[in-house]
């Protein structure tokens, strides 16, 4: 059992312990609060959650996602985030990157409309620094971190892969 919640968490977990020196990690956290994404809504003044969303984005110089694949495709809460980046700038050209960690034969779905919505954003996906890195509930220590050497040097060549590509 994964003490403090899913695969997704302790890879992002993991990647701020094991973030090159260089690299500054911010956790996005503002999910929950989102609005339900409507294009008509997607006009000055936008709600405020959404504005905090697009001023993180932003503020990076670039973008590590790992989202589990629900019935086959993204969670619904985060298409609906990335829904509201499609109407902002913020993310086009923004160096972006994800690792999926879902088990093997699994995950492709919401890989491939990962890619087909942050295309959708003008984002610069950085193909060497996307990968797949399965989660076992066995691998993530009781601090949420994942215990496994070689899963916690993959992630550490992902943020340096994208780190040089700002």
């Amino acid at each position: 059992m994964i003490p403090y919640g899913s695969s997704n968490e302790a890879v992002l977990s993991t990647a701020r312990a094991v973030a090159p020196s260089q690299v500054r990690t911010v956790a996005y956290e503002g999910l929950p609060a989102l609005p339900h994404f409507n294009p008509d809504d997607d006009t000055d003044p936008l709600p405020a959650p959404v504005v905090e969303l697009r001023a993180a984005i932003d503020e990076a110089a670039a973008v590590l996602i790992c989202t589990p694949e629900y019935a086959g495709t993204l969670p619904g809460s985060f298409k609906n985030l990335l829904d509201w980046t499609v109407g902002g700038t913020e993310i086009c050209d923004k160096p972006v990157a994800w690792v999926n960690a879902a088990a093997p034969g699994r995950g492709q779905g919401a890989e491939a409309t990962l890619r087909l919505v942050l295309g959708y954003t003008g984002a610069a996906i950085v193909e060497p620094a996307c990968a797949r890195i399965p989660v076992a509930s066995h691998t993530v220590g009781p601090d949420g971190l994942l215990t496994d050497p070689k899963a916690r040097e993959q992630i550490g060549e992902v943020l340096a892969l994208l780190a040089e590509a700002c």
